[in-house]
């Protein structure tokens, strides 16, 4: 079972237009669609798609459309005390797959409102596999919030996996080891942040974004999935490193890929495949959710990855000694 925390969800709304983007003109759309999103909450939609069961904890009203909307979906939904309104993000897509998206930041929350949310979720823990930290923060939340909630969670029997960036995402890698995960998931950008490399450089060498990511792993965390959109992702644990190459792929949004791309890793733990197996699983999931609309997740009849391409970069290793 897979136990997400979404601090910070959202009311997901995609517009799809039919030529590119003009700014300061009127535009006819061909499409809108609206969900209850959220890194955990798509996490958990993956799961439950694919016959794993999962609790979604967020922050809601037990009445709120959000969660009766997750419990239709099949999520176990646990809400704890809001601070407010759910936020509402906007997702443009064009044609060429061009993504740009505008978030709101959502409800100011007090030390009373994430106490509850982290006793919702801890509570919940003993007894699942995974627990999954994704996504923002709330407006009021300490950076250290994920950091505090890892420390509380080591020692238990689920693995934890982080999905996060900026400050909350610094914050965790300061408190290292003690706030170590299992599982991290930059993406180029986010590693060079921590490691001072060109992001560039990072998602287009899968070498140099593996030598950026044993930093993480000398530092106590279990394994490191760096996605390198176009390029791939590069997968690096004690055991070694592995770079998936992902099949052709038409991109129509690239919303939610990197969330498909972190519960295709889990599924393919909880499966017990091999590390590159499940590097395999997570860009197999990540391609799929890139060929569809808005935060379309895959389900499984969409995930290829026997098209995926896999090739080990323990040479890495050597070229650090």
């Amino acid at each position: 079972m897979i136990l997400t925390l979404t601090p910070n969800p959202s009311i997901d709304r995609t517009v799809e237009l039919a030529g590119p983007l003009a700014r300061g003109e009127v535009q006819r759309v061909t499409s809108v669609v609206s969900q209850g999103g959220g890194k955990g909450v798509n996490i958990s939609r993956a799961a439950v798609t694919a016959g794993v069961a999962s609790i979604a904890v967020l922050p809601a009203d037990r009445d709120d459309p959000f969660v009766h909307e997750l419990l239709s979906a099949g999520i176990d939904c646990r809400p704890a005390r809001p601070a407010g309104e759910i936020r509402v993000n906007l997702t443009i897509t064009e044609p060429d797959g061009t993504t740009t998206k505008l978030n709101s930041p959502g409800a100011t929350v007090t030390d009373q409102h994430l106490e509850a949310l982290s006793s919702t979720l801890l509570h919940r823990s003993a007894g699942v596999d995974w627990v999954v930290l994704a996504g923002s923060l709330p407006p009021g939340a300490p950076a250290d919030y994920y950091a505090g909630l890892v420390g509380r969670l080591r020692g238990g029997r689920a693995k934890v996996a982080v999905d996060t960036s900026e400050a909350p995402l610094a914050a965790l890698v300061d408190a290292l080891p003690g706030s170590a995960p299992d599982l991290m998931k930059p993406n180029g950008e986010e590693l060079a942040s921590f490691t001072g490399g060109d992001p560039a450089t990072l998602e287009s060498d899968p070498r140099s974004a593996a030598r950026a990511a044993r930093a993480l792993i000398d530092r106590g965390v279990g394994a490191v999935l760096a996605t390198l959109g176009a390029h791939g992702a590069v997968l690096v644990t004690t055991e070694g490193a592995w770079h998936a190459i992902p099949p052709p792929t038409k991109v129509v949004s690239t919303v939610g890929a990197g969330d498909s791309s972190l519960f295709g890793y889990v599924l393919g733990d909880l499966r017990g495949l091999p590390p590159g197996e499940c590097l395999a699983l997570a860009v197999a999931y990540g391609s799929a959710a890139a060929g569809l609309p808005g935060t379309t997740i895959p389900e499984p009849g969409h995930v290829r990855p026997d098209l995926v391409i896999v090739e080990s970069l323990d040479a890495v290793r050597e070229m650090e000694r």
